[in-house]
Parts: structure tokens; C-alpha cells; sequence
């Protein structure tokens, strides 16, 4: 759901997503091939852009393909970009694709959030995680950080919260500066608000030379430490996104990848999906 206001010119919302990216009228005119004047001209309303120059202004301020759909609504354009449902019959390549994706990358855990943290498909390994989970928090859609932080989701087992919530939360604020959604602000209200299991002290991340709040020192990337079934596993994350979306349901996708931290994980997954 686009924050837009129909009411609202499109001049004075390209200058707020400029002035938000921190760059200048000249140089956002010397990237999309204008002057500073027409850029001028354009933000205070004195000149109506094209569909051709909003696009092209859109896509230097990198501007979400929702959010682009709106910018040409306000001024006067039809959207370019469809929002065609996942379950749609166009949408079944995709789909077999991801699936196969999840399931090659077993015994791995992977997963496919949308652009509210939602989950809309994930691997068997995602599911063992989930054992213990209380059940109001696996009602469909089931969202990544209400069950990640919430008391009775895994913040209890999670060895190491204080790190990993920290920098989940610092992910949600750099995306709601990126797409500006009240949605995604409430969600972070929320979930920041959840309480931390006793002992967990501060909320904020480890400084750079200190444990990750397990104890140990850092290795290559900050894992997520998680108890399972008696024994501690180890994992560190990877996002991606698809690359020039043209859809607004592919632009807010992004599968999210577990790697093992280290060996004794990566065994004992192995002989879990045996």
C-alpha cells in the first residue's frame, strides 16, 4: 500500500524522495541527462514532467516500483508496473521456480518473505525451526519478525537476541526509510516494543571488537545462534531480490538463505532430513 496522497503534486513528492536520497538538484540532473533549471521547474509545479522523465527521475532516486506507480497516478499517467497476485496463473513460472529454489537449497533453511516480512513460501528446514512455536504466532500469513522476536516465538531460544534483534530492527529501519510504509512502521513499533527475555540487558548491538553477545568472538558475519533440540545451531543470513522487477509483486520479494556458521550445524542438518 502505497503512503502517497492523490492530493499531493507529483513536483513536491520527487523533491521529498530527493531531498530523503541527499542529492542535489544538479546532480540528480546530471544522472537523468536534464539541467537543474527543469528539475527546478519541475518539484515547485512551473513544469509538467513526462511520463518518460518521471520514470527516468524515479528510477536515479531509486524510487520503489509501488511507489513509481503512484508518482504517475498523481500526475496524471496510468501505472506502468502491474501487482499481479502470486497465486496467479501468470505468476506459475515464478512460483516453480522459487520452489525449487527452496528445495535445492535443503537441508539449508530458505525462505520467500514479501515486502511486509511476510512469509509465502519456505523449505522444510524453515519448519523444524519452528518446533515450539506457540501456535497464534504460525497463523497464516505468518510474518519473519513477529516470530523471530516475539516472547513466546524464537527469542527464547535464539542464544544471542540482543545481537541479532538489533540488527533485524536496524533492517526494518533502513527499509521504511527506503519505502516509506505505514505499514512497516507499525510493524516496527510493535515488534521492537516486544520484551526481552530476562538477562538480555540492552537491546542494542555488540560495538565493533565485541562478542555477538554469545560469548564468542565474531567470525565472518554476524550468525544467528539458536538452540534445537539440545544442541546450538549456528547460521548466517543472505537476502536476495530480483533483479529489474517489473512487477510490483516481484519488486517486494526477497528470499532469504541460512548458511551453517560451521560444521557441527551443517552435520547435524544433514542428519536431521536424512
Amino acid at each position: 500500500m502505497t503512503t502517497v496522497a492523490l492530493d499531493t503534486g507529483v513536483g513536491p513528492l520527487l523533491r521529498s524522495w530527493r531531498e530523503q536520497r541527499r542529492i542535489s538538484q544538479l546532480e540528480l540532473a546530471l544522472r537523468a541527462d536534464s539541467s537543474a533549471r527543469h528539475i527546478s521547474f519541475i518539484e515547485t509545479g512551473r513544469s509538467r514532467p513526462s511520463e518518460e522523465m518521471i520514470l527516468r527521475l524515479a528510477e536515479h532516486l531509486e524510487v520503489p516500483v509501488r511507489e513509481r506507480n503512484a508518482l504517475l497516478v498523481v500526475a496524471g499517467y496510468a501505472p506502468r508496473y502491474a501487482h499481479t497476485p502470486l497465486d496467479d496463473p501468470a505468476m506459475g513460472a515464478l512460483r516453480e521456480g522459487v520452489a525449487r529454489l527452496l528445495e535445492g537449497y535443503e537441508p539449508y533453511p530458505a525462505l520467500v518473505l514479501d515486502g511486509r516480512y511476510d512469509v509465502v513460501a519456505a523449505n522444510r528446514a524453515v519448519a523444524m525451526l519452528l518446533d515450539g512455536v506457540a501456535e497464534h504466532l504460525l497463523v497464516p500469513p505468518l510474518n519473519v519478525m513477529r516470530i523471530t522476536l516475539h516472547p513466546e516465538g524464537l527469542a527464547p531460544r535464539i542464544r544471542n537476541l540482543r545481537a541479532w534483534r538489533a540488527d533485524l530492527l536496524a533492517q526494518m529501519r533502513r527499509q521504511i526509510a527506503l519505502v516509506r510504509s505505514a505499514e512497516l512502521r507499525e510493524l516496527y513499533e510493535e515488534v521492537a516494543a516486544y520484551p526481552l527475555p530476562e538477562g538480555e540487558g540492552s537491546p542494542e548491538g555488540p560495538e565493533d571488537g565485541a562478542d555477538d553477545g554469545s560469548g564468542a568472538p565474531l567470525p565472518f558475519a554476524l550468525p544467528m545462534l539458536i538452540e534445537h533440540g539440545g544442541q546450538v545451531l549456528s547460521f548466517v543470513s543472505s537476502i536476495a531480490t530480483f533483479n529489474t522487477p517489473m512487477d510490483v509483486t516481484v519488486a517486494e520479494l526477497a528470499i532469504e538463505t541460512f548458511l551453517p556458521a560451521d560444521r557441527d550445524t551443517a552435520d547435524l542438518l544433514r542428519s536431521l532430513t536424512a
